[in-house]
């Protein structure tokens, strides 16, 4: 398992540059941690880094949101499932349509959906440690 350290904000934007390089190839992407750990904005960092030009928020109440490059050449879908009350929710939404459509899938709140979760994907864990540092350990499942 590899790990990833952010020892404050001002270093977001290198960590997540350095993610990309590492596991830009990886198109689902499952993020966990408590809430407050910091899912949401580390998924606005890769976003920058990777020139979302769309505004990145939480997408607590949509469920998911869709982001574009300038030249829609990437496109990322930011899910939030924090608020799924059973997998079906999410069957509903039209979820397999976007993790079988080859683009970004970044997932917030993976767990409430385990059963349907992609055999193949990055798991992503940001611990927040007592000093404020962030640990971002991934592990790639096949």
């Amino acid at each position: 398992m590899d790990k990833l350290v952010i020892r404050s904000l001002d270093e977001i934007d290198n960590v997540a540059r350095e993610f990309v390089e590492k596991y830009g190839s990886s198109r689902i992407v499952a993020f966990y941690g408590e809430m407050g750990v910091g899912k949401t904005t580390f998924i606005k960092a890769l976003c920058r880094v990777m020139g979302i030009v769309d505004e990145v928020n939480s997408p607590s109440f949509a469920i998911v949101n869709e982001y574009h490059t300038a030249g829609d050449d990437i496109i990322i879908y930011h899910f939030d499932f924090y608020r799924l009350k059973n997998v079906e929710e999410a069957l509903d939404i039209g979820y397999e349509e976007y993790i079988f459509s080859g683009s970004y899938c970044f997932m917030e709140w993976p767990e409430k959906i385990e059963p349907v979760l992609p055999d193949e994907r990055l798991d992503v864990l940001i611990e927040e440690q007592d000093d404020g540092t962030r640990i971002i350990s991934v592990k790639e499942i096949k």
